[in-house]
């Protein structure tokens, strides 16, 4: 193949008839790979350079920004003037659990990883309030979290951890960026879904409809809270939501254990797994994405995974993938012996065998008989002067081995030494034996 230079790109009427009929304005059909990406966008502002010579103020994505604060101080606000009543509070639940699900369960697990299928009413569910939790469109979601994966820790990534644990959190969103940066990601079957395009179009109506007008409508109708139906139900949910949610690229990227891959910043933690609907098994995820679950065993916390199989008992869920258990066995155990080989380097193993000068018998006793304290085991010749008085068993037990085989005896014909004797006495070797005693 040539360099992507010479290759010559294709005509558009030359392009397969399925990838153009995925284009819309804001994709582009790439002739040298057959994949469908989102265009990139242009701006005043196109590099990291330009925008941060930029005063603050102009640095700020203000609509972003709205959308992230606004509703935690009406929250705030709204919790010194209105009470928080207990139908009110389950009505609160029922969103938080909704809005959660359709961002854990739908934009991540179902659209960008594909991880099940879902019937039409459990895409409907997933779509509605996943737009309800104001975190954009499934479809602008879900090519932002695809780059997270095929570029994560990289420019391409969009909330890199490597830029600042509040940059991941909400500083991609509050800051503008250089767009052109964000890796590129197929995005071909999201635009041949009628349903996640409907949405994209719709977002804005939608997400007001299931995220504030539904829940005070009924918050009012049902009981007569209208402000605390707006300030729990709706500001409150949607703050908490953000929270939960924006600790999948912040919290669970900075602590916890790496299970199964030390090539990525992401952690396995129980504590994440809480806080963000079970998205806290994050190690575990980077490594195998396309598995429904993120929390393997049936304890981990992971009430998404077990929404995923509760709803797959009615057939509502289908096509559940989950990795082979032997690789993900396989991983586990790379990573521990990575563990262990980093631990190995910071110990003293002794005197290596590779390099030790040979020994003859003669050479040994001519030394012992200089005043030397010489011992041969294993086919090793070791010096045990400074051991001597350091024996546990005395040191004339050592000294009526010096200038011996005490091989036989220290195996266990007189006594079967320990590992930790066995560790030890490699610190004492100084040549090969060259000939083995008859």
């Amino acid at each position: 193949m040539g360099s992507g230079g010479d290759r010559t790109m294709p005509s558009a009427s030359e392009a397969p008839a399925a990838a153009l009929a995925a284009l819309d304005a804001e994709t582009e059909f790439d002739a040298a790979k057959g994949l469908v990406y989102n265009k990139s966008k242009r701006s005043k502002y196109m590099t990291e350079k330009d925008l941060s010579e930029l005063p603050l103020v102009q640095r700020i994505n203000w609509l972003s920004t709205t959308i992230i604060f606004f509703p935690a101080i009406a929250f705030c606000v709204g919790c010194a003037f209105v009470p928080l009543r207990k139908p009110t509070f389950y009505l609160f639940l029922v969103q938080y659990i909704l809005t959660g699900l359709g961002i854990t369960g739908g934009y991540h697990r179902l659209w960008s990883h594909t991880s099940y299928a879902a019937s039409l009413p459990v895409e409907l569910v997933l779509l509605a309030w996943g737009a309800a939790a104001f975190e954009g469109s499934a479809r602008w979601w879900c090519r932002n979290h695809r780059a997270h994966h095929r570029y994560v820790d990289t420019k391409g990534d969009p909330y890199r951890i490597d830029k600042g644990f509040m940059y991941a959190h909400v500083g991609w969103m509050v800051l503008k960026q250089d767009t052109r940066q964000v890796g590129r990601v197929d995005i071909t079957d999201l635009n041949k879904n009628k349903l996640i395009m409907l949405q994209h179009k719709y977002y804005l109506p939608i997400a007001l409809f299931f995220g504030f007008v539904l829940p005070v409508a009924i918050g009012t109708l049902g009981w007569g809270d209208f402000w605390g139906s707006l300030v729990y139900a709706g500001f409150g949910r949607m703050f908490f939501v953000h929270q939960a949610t924006f600790c999948v690229n912040s919290l669970a990227h900075a602590i916890g254990e790496q299970t199964y891959s030390k090539e990525h910043t992401s952690y396995d933690s129980v504590i994440t797994a809480l806080v963000t609907f079970g998205e806290g098994y994050h190690n575990a995820h980077h490594e195998f994405p396309h598995d429904y679950r993120n929390g393997f065993r049936w304890y981990h916390y992971d009430p998404t995974k077990w929404t995923i199989r509760f709803l797959s008992i009615f057939g509502l869920c289908s096509k559940l993938i989950s990795f082979p258990e032997n690789e993900i066995e396989k991983a586990k155990i790379q990573v521990i012996q990575a563990n262990l080989d980093e631990r190995k380097k910071h110990v003293d193993w002794g005197v290596p065998e590779e390099g030790l000068p040979e020994m003859t018998w003669d050479e040994m006793r001519a030394r012992h008989d200089a005043g030397e304290a010489l011992v041969a085991v294993n086919g090793f010749v070791h010096k045990v002067d400074d051991f001597m008085d350091k024996h546990p068993g005395g040191r004339k037990i050592l000294q009526f081995w010096v200038g011996r085989d005490a091989t036989l005896a220290f195996n266990g014909e007189v006594y079967r030494h320990s590992k930790a004797a066995r560790n030890l006495l490699e610190h004492f070797r100084i040549a090969t034996l060259k000939e083995k005693l008859e």
